[in-house]
């Protein structure tokens, strides 16, 4: 707990709660100057006692130093109250540091000359935090400062050596600390570059990787249905488990690759927890089956404030770290709610992760081995669970016995009042008729297919047929659009023209806003923004055939066809 404090006094006093603000190196900056007013003016008192300092200097000091404490706690409030770029306010704050220090060592005499190292830091900090400019503005209010000093002050007169000492002392320290803040400027940015390459590669890499995993997973789904023996039945299935692992594997790298550029926005909203759960247990049940696991999920009703996407990511890898590293154990999710928070758990019977182990398994690329077993993944999935976990508001705590289980908890959800129900178009939901099976309900469906990829067009086309779909397939936007139930279009055509834009050329040529999908490798939240179309819905690849049927499946309900 101690250790915690200290951190975060520690940040609070540099200003790094937040990287690359202005705001926030400002707040340091005065968070400093109250502390080191209170300090001084204790010190000033101590003197007073001690009858260290002159009469006429302790008088000064008493009507001084409550006005400088008022306007330091003024400034302070400012900085909080109206964050930002203030040439003024910084300017300002340099004139009332740099006179207190003067006026302090010139009428304190030898009981005040300690204050000199404060105006060393001073200079310093002022660079340190503003930058080069700032630091040459506040070198010279040192030296100005330093010249008064020695002019009015009877002792710094009678110490020329002293003050030529310390006259040295303000040009070299602050020309030094510029040479290594140029040199810590040009590593961050070389680092920034670094990462920012990192990053691009990881999204391009991805993009082009599951262009072929994708197409491979669909005609793996169209192999299943036709009519194969047992034995090979069998082989496709091995397969489309070694595609899920990889599938897994660039998700949890994508994932990492868009947290380190910052491209996570969270948009929260009510979340029904229960139908969460559910999707992710079912989504988890070929694994668990396949490790001997016993899934069991606790019904809960339970609604929080939380985005949607970046829960269920979380809650995925957290099951699926459970199913890994309790084969043949029992797996138990469900939630806890107290007051008006809600905590979500994930427990397993499995063998436990050993304490030394514990303090690193939020560590990106850290992975526990247990004996005698080869455990698939790259060793992100936790790292992933708590970045996601501080965007929403959220903590992750594990616990771990050895021999016991393990429990991981997504604590600190805020429950909400779940989102009212929209009124039935038709006035009561029993007045529809039941729906039909998949296949029936896929019967005639006259798709626009729009896919730059020929071996992921023709995947998909032929996974769309099977359904009953009449398929139109093309690689770029048709000149005469056909007429269509649907649109299904990939976001990247390789051309000057979006899966986004080929969508509104056919809404338009057909005078009718046709339901469209959107099928993706890309960061989806970057699409999202680019399309500009919040209810559109978009499907990052490499994708379950299920995910893609469920979706046709709602969209040609909610049209009524």
């Amino acid at each position: 707990m101690g250790m915690l404090t200290a951190a975060r006094l520690r940040r609070a006093i540099s200003g790094t709660r937040r990287p690359d603000s202005s705001y926030d190196a400002e707040a340091g900056q005065s968070l400093v100057r109250v502390v080191l007013t209170v300090v001084v003016a204790a010190y000033a008192m101590i003197g007073n006692l001690l009858e260290l300092v002159d009469e006429s200097a302790d008088l000064v000091f008493q009507i001084y130093m409550p006005v400088f404490m008022t306007v330091t706690c003024l400034m302070f409030a400012a900085i909080r109250l109206w964050p930002g770029v203030y040439h003024w306010r910084r300017i300002f704050c340099m004139v009332l540091d740099f006179g207190t220090l003067t006026l302090l060592m010139t009428l304190g005499g030898p009981f005040m000359a300690p204050m000199a190292s404060l105006l060393l830091w001073v200079t310093v900090g002022f660079g340190m935090r503003y930058g080069t400019r700032y630091l040459v503005g506040a070198t010279v209010a040192a030296l100005v400062s330093l010249m008064l000093i020695a002019v009015f002050s009877p002792f710094w007169r009678a110490q020329p050596y002293l003050v030529a000492t310390f006259v040295l002392t303000s040009l070299i320290v602050p020309f030094y600390a510029n040479l290594l803040l140029a040199d810590t400027r040009e590593a961050y940015r070389s680092a920034d570059a670094a990462n920012l390459a990192k990053s691009r590669f990881l999204a391009q890499a991805s993009h082009d990787l599951r262009q072929p995993i994708h197409a491979i997973s669909l005609f793996t789904n169209c192999l299943r249905e036709a009519g194969l023996a047992p034995s090979e039945r069998q082989m496709v299935e091995n397969i489309e488990h070694s595609l899920q692992s990889v599938r897994r594997m660039f998700r949890s790298l994508l994932d990492i690759a868009t947290l380190d550029s910052g491209g996570v926005v969270p948009r929260m909203q009510p979340v029904p927890l229960g139908a969460i759960l559910r999707d992710v247990v079912t989504q988890h049940q070929e694994a668990a089956r396949r490790a001997g696991v016993e899934l069991r999920l606790v019904e809960t009703g339970l609604t929080v404030e939380s985005d949607p996407g970046l829960l269920t990511v979380m809650l995925q890898n957290l099951v699926s770290n459970a199913v890994k590293y309790a084969p043949g154990a029992r797996v138990l999710i469900g939630c806890r709610r107290h007051g008006s928070g809600v905590d979500v758990l994930v427990i397993d019977r499995g063998i436990g992760v050993a304490p030394e182990h514990q303090p690193h398994l939020f560590e990106e690329f850290y992975r526990v081995q247990p004996p005698g077993r080869d455990v698939e993944g790259v060793g992100l999935g936790l790292a992933i669970v708590q970045r996601m976990a501080q965007l929403i508001g959220a903590g992750v705590e594990l616990r771990s016995i050895p021999g016991r289980g393990t429990t991981v908890a997504l604590t600190g959800l805020r429950a909400t009042e779940p989102p009212p129900a929209p009124p039935h178009p038709d006035g009561h939901p029993d007045d529809r008729p039941r729906s039909s099976p998949p296949q029936s309900l896929l019967q005639g469906l006259r798709v626009l297919l729009i896919e730059d990829d020929p071996a992921v067009l023709l995947s998909t086309q032929m996974l769309m047929e099977r359904w009953g779909c009449t398929v139109h397939a093309h690689e770029q936007p048709p000149r005469d659009v056909p007429p269509c139930d649907m649109i299904v279009a990939d976001f990247d055509l390789n051309g000057p023209l979006t899966g986004g834009d080929a969508i509104a050329i056919a809404r338009a040529a057909l005078g009718a806003p046709i339901p469209a999908i959107v099928i993706t490798a890309h960061d989806e939240a970057r699409v999202r923004e680019r399309l500009g179309e919040a209810g559109l819905p978009i499907l990052p690849k490499p994708m379950r055939p299920a995910e893609l049927r469920a979706l046709m499946l709602s969209l040609r309900l909610e049209r009524g066809g």
